[in-house]
């Protein structure tokens, strides 16, 4: 049987099959369309919970009045930020701890991952300081009145004392994930889902016993779901995986694990701030269509999410295919795993596109039944999704430049997908050809940032490395 060199302890007499049952390095071996799909179908499911989530806080809320609604609203911005920040940092642990799985040994491994939790508890808890002590300077900046005001405070203050629950369990899922088990992570995310729906009414409404805290119970019912996926997080991490270790090695040593893991993670976060900048940007073009324009921007683009979780998922798997086959020096594998989910966003793209052309007109009045608020609905839906493959091909390229160590390269795909071309773009459209030529702007910038994605990403499998191990 072959023989190799454990990526974990450095034994050269532990055979092919013994070395992955060993070092969790499960992807290194074994087919790289197995190991996508493995990694992709339970965060698929991971993510609609994450959905269901938040649509479970707003009906409920809803059900208060307008005014509690409307105050929930006011969190968005600042919730983005906070899932920026979390999905950035996520990014840095997958992106550090794959490789180090691909080719380092046990230690560094524990090492990296009990440091990037320790990095995330204390951004956390600075996030926590700083967003209790300015909740009313900010809320007053971003509109809030002396209405709605109370009931920020009452949301904010528990949510805010939950970001810790929220970014830690987001690092420690991304460490699982980096060790090829997508599963946990996935079946964490739906249990707390799950949670969550459960109190919401019971906190909101007084509900069992329960006291009624309205708008303070859907964020006291979030808080105590995020707790969940910590806990969950911890014991898979620690009884699981075997990635925490209580040794201290010095301050110098974290803040060694710490520049490797913001290397990759302060760009990611950045990266992820701009889509919902670049979102405001076009529903501002968009609402000098008027009320109704934006309506039916709100509800196309709903509907795209949903059509687009495959596709979030898939750029979730790649980063540890990627990043463990290139961490172990085996190039032509992450090669493989990018042209793979390449293919499959064509597939996905052009399959998806074909189904929505033909349902939207039966989907878009479930939203809204006002036919000219579904009729502008209908017409992003026919044309936007034609780009979807190419969407696809970004988000896949964005997420295997983070894995590999080069999150410039990710960012830059980002700005020029968002600033350079979709922006300007519909600027130019919308004065040309109206709101469709804004949806037009749209799939052009998703086409050629995407044909760009493509060609940096084979070129980076080909060029630095291309004498590295196959097998």
């Amino acid at each position: 049987m072959m023989r190799r060199t454990h990526p974990l302890t450095g034994n050269h007499d532990i055979t092919m099959a013994q070395n992955e049952a060993a070092s969790g390095g499960r992807l290194t071996t074994g087919s790289i369309g197995q190991h996508l799909t493995k990694m992709t179908v339970p965060m698929v499911w991971g993510i609609l919970a994450i959905v269901a989530v938040s649509v479970t806080d707003v009906y409920f809320v809803g059900q208060l009045g307008t005014l509690p609604l409307a105050a929930m609203g006011f969190v968005a911005p600042v919730s983005m930020i906070m899932f920026s920040v979390g999905i950035g940092l996520g990014a840095g642990t997958t992106s550090v701890i794959a490789r180090a799985i691909g080719g380092s040994s046990r230690e560094h491994i524990q090492r990296l991952t009990t440091d990037a939790l320790t990095l995330t508890l204390v951004i956390s808890t600075v996030f926590t300081i700083i967003g209790i002590l300015t909740i009313e300077p900010v809320f007053r900046l971003l509109g809030a009145d002396d209405e709605t005001m109370p009931l920020i405070i009452a949301y904010m203050v528990p949510w805010y004392i939950g970001i810790v629950f929220l970014i830690v369990p987001m690092t420690g899922n991304s460490a699982i994930r980096a060790c090829g088990d997508a599963k946990w992570p996935s079946l964490i995310m739906i249990g707390s889902a799950g949670l969550n729906a459960v109190l919401d009414p019971i906190l909101i409404f007084g509900l069992l016993g329960a006291p009624r805290m309205e708008i303070a119970g859907a964020a006291w019912a979030t808080l105590v779901a995020r707790i969940f996926t910590l806990v969950g997080a911890l014991i898979i991490l620690h009884f699981r995986e075997n990635l925490i270790t209580s040794f201290w090695p010095g301050w110098l040593r974290f803040q060694q694990s710490a520049r490797e893991i913001l290397f990759v993670a302060a760009p990611a976060v950045v990266n992820q701030m701009l889509n919902p900048l670049a979102a405001a940007v076009l529903t501002a073009i968009v609402a000098s269509y008027g009320v109704g324009a934006v309506a039916a921007f709100g509800v196309a683009t709903r509907i795209e999410g949903l059509a687009l979780v495959v596709l979030y998922a898939l750029s979730a798997a790649i980063g540890p295919v990627a990043g463990q086959n290139w961490g172990a020096g085996l190039t032509l594998r992450a090669r493989e795993a990018v042209v793979l989910c390449f293919r499959f966003c064509a597939i996905f793209g052009i399959g998806g596109s074909i189904v929505l052309f033909a349902l939207t007109p039966m989907i878009t009045p479930l939203f809204d039944s006002n036919p000219d608020i579904s009729g502008t609905a209908d017409m992003y839906l026919r044309i936007v999704p034609w780009s979807y493959a190419f969407h696809g091909a970004v988000m896949v390229a964005a997420a295997f430049f983070n894995s590999v160590a080069r999150p410039v390269r990710s960012l830059s795909l980002t700005i020029i997908r968002m600033m350079v071309l979709m922006v300007p773009l519909a600027m130019l459209a919308s004065s040309l050809a109206g709101i469709g030529g804004v949806f037009w702007a749209v799939a052009i910038a998703n086409t050629a940032s995407g044909l760009l994605a493509i060609y940096w990403s084979l070129r980076a499998c080909a060029l630095p490395d291309g004498g590295r191990r196959t097998t």
